[in-house]
């Protein structure tokens, strides 16, 4: 148990901020103490070092003190916080791959030079999506990967090409159901796909891979130059 016996005369940022966190919303030491808690996190900010790691970390909490009694996050808001920045890394990655990707493709160096003409029209327009549709890709991939939830019907795929050349993954189910991803070499591409049975087709380096598998889970199909 925590003593806050002499919180008000406390000048701890963590103290004061751990007390806010734990008292009761009607707790009158409540109009004191958290004016209190910003006026010492701004000071602490303004005397750090510009290097000072903690200073990012006290400025959300200034930020949160202005909207709500304390700096307490509950667990879907923390998940959804982590899920937002995991989503802005994930598209600054995206985007660097796709970026390298398409001057590689468009320069038509040695590995794109296995690609016919028409896979490699096909490769570039998958490649050239708009930034909309990358952003709606990205998310339905972190949604993906955060949903938990054993009776979704969709998964998450990943696909590593380890090979020296692009290639084209094509995923086949039953009826209309396709996908494609066009995967870069020495890179990863992940797209989300309805659970069931599909047939995995792609030319790596001129030859061909087929490969049948279940998608009930998240998957990694992991490919290297032919004969590896």
């Amino acid at each position: 148990m925590k003593d806050y016996s002499r919180i008000m005369r406390s000048t701890s940022i963590y103290e004061i901020d751990a007390f806010l966190k734990d008292a009761h919303p009607d707790d009158p030491k409540r109009l004191l103490l958290k004016p209190r808690l910003i006026k010492l996190l701004k000071e602490y900010i303004k005397n750090a070092h510009p290097a000072d790691q903690r200073v990012p970390h006290f400025q959300e909490k200034i930020a949160l003190l202005y909207s709500r009694p304390s700096t307490k996050i509950g667990f879907e808001e923390m998940n959804e916080i982590i899920k937002q920045k995991q989503i802005a890394k994930f598209e600054a990655q995206l985007a660097a791959k796709n970026y390298a990707a398409n001057l590689s493709a468009e320069a038509l160096g040695e590995s794109s030079a296995l690609l016919d003409s028409n896979e490699q029209e096909e490769f570039l327009m998958l490649m050239s999506v708009s930034p909309m549709e990358h952003k709606n890709k990205t998310v339905q991939i972190l949604n993906s990967l955060f949903d938990n939830d054993p009776t979704s019907k969709e998964s998450i795929v990943m696909i590593e090409n380890k090979s020296n050349c692009n290639m084209i993954m094509r995923i086949e189910g039953v009826g209309n159901t396709k996908y494609r991803l066009a995967v870069p070499t020495q890179a990863e591409g992940s797209i989300v796909v309805q659970k069931g049975s599909y047939l995995f087709t792609t030319k790596v380096c001129g030859a061909d891979y087929a490969s049948q598998k279940s998608v009930q889970k998240a998957l990694i199909v992991s490919l290297n130059n032919p004969g590896k």
